[in-house]
């Protein structure tokens, strides 16, 4: 009998001991694989990209890129600037102006995929600008402020402010410590439908806080996509609106569709495809055509730093990403890559010293 319970006893201590063995290797190979997993992250080296199959590539690139010293190129930026002006005429027709849409005209939606149009009527045409505000200006500095998540702890807020225009995208946040990274000053600034729609209730009945939301951009021209799409129409109208009632001091305008059609033919000729051109894309094509020198910062598309391999956000206020149906922003940055390259414009990341 005791020795039946002795092997009993045995027989329990050899089973806990080889539970507790297995369990202690599943463990050590369970953090082991997630150490291997994580570690790229910490590595100064380049990180494997899921979503973007070119990331990786375009990264080393960048990379050696900024081992040379970025000088800019007049003549590459004439020429350049000459070409997108005569095939674009961002200087007249960037927006909708009484003078380039008269009354009783039809206007082309520039995303729709059937080709809807709209009737300028008496009440539309009176919120056109009677002629276009900058057909005959050039400024010789432009900051183009993106809002990828590569500007937080970028410290360049000043450096961003000290160019003679400043052009940002999506009325982006630009409260309290956010101007050290980002600045402040605003001369043209974007919106996206969406914002309107999500956060103020499609301006139906929270006109007050949107206007309000523009108070940190001054007297600045609120540029709106009225005529992309057919649903755009009555909240951008009700944006304007809205800033007449409330006497904001912000200047709202629309972005033409003939100007952003002759855009999109453009690019598409370089290769560059996709559903439809970013907001902030077609902002540095205009930028180009009204500034002789174009710098742009918070232009980033990946969810890595170049520098240090950090993990970012996609905005330096969130991490919502785009819809990669709509928006091809990896290769949209390849573009502007070359034209940095080429010494057309210049591309900043990382800490602008500050």
């Amino acid at each position: 009998m005791r020795l039946q319970i002795l092997q009993l006893l045995l027989s329990l201590v050899t089973i806990f001991f080889l539970g507790g063995l297995l369990v202690t290797l599943t463990w050590f190979k369970f953090n082991k694989d997630v150490e291997s997993y994580q570690q790229p992250l910490h590595k100064k080296s380049v990180p494997v990209f899921s979503e973007c199959k070119n990331c990786s590539k375009i990264i080393t690139n960048i990379a050696k890129r900024y081992a040379q010293p970025w000088k800019k190129k007049k003549g590459n930026y004439q020429k350049f600037s000459s070409l997108l002006n005569s095939k674009c005429h961002g200087a007249e027709n960037a927006i909708v102006t009484q003078k380039n849409t008269p009354l009783g005209s039809k206007i082309v939606y520039s995303a729709e995929p059937k080709k809807k149009t709209i009737e300028v009527t008496t009440d539309l045409f009176s919120t056109f600008p009677k002629k276009h505000p900058f057909s005959n200006k050039k400024w010789d500095t432009c900051s183009m402020v993106g809002n990828g998540g590569i500007l937080i702890n970028s410290k360049c807020g000043k450096q961003i402010d000290s160019a003679q225009f400043v052009i940002r995208c999506n009325i982006p946040p630009l409260e309290g410590e956010l101007q050290r990274d980002v600045g402040k000053k605003t001369n043209f600034v974007t919106a996206n439908p969406s914002i309107f729609i999500e956060k103020f209730s499609s301006l139906k009945n929270h006109t007050r806080p949107f206007v309000e939301s523009l108070r940190h951009f001054g007297d600045a021209m609120l540029f709106l996509p009225t005529f992309a799409l057919t649903f755009n129409t009555p909240v951008c109208q009700r944006a304007v609106q809205a800033i007449k009632d409330l006497n904001s001091p912000v200047r709202p305008v629309s972005f033409n569709p003939e100007y952003i059609r002759n855009l999109s033919l453009h690019w598409r000729s370089q290769g560059l495809k996709e559903a439809r051109l970013s907001t902030g894309f077609l902002m540095v094509n205009v930028a180009l055509e009204l500034c002789n020198s174009v710098d742009l910062y918070g232009f980033w598309p990946f969810g890595f730093h170049p520098h240090n391999c950090c993990p970012l956000t996609n905005h330096y206020y969130d991490n919502r990403l785009p819809s990669k149906k709509t928006h091809s922003m990896p290769e949209e940055f390849k573009h502007l890559l070359k034209l940095h390259s080429r010494g057309i414009l210049r591309i900043h990341l990382g800490d602008c010293g500050q």
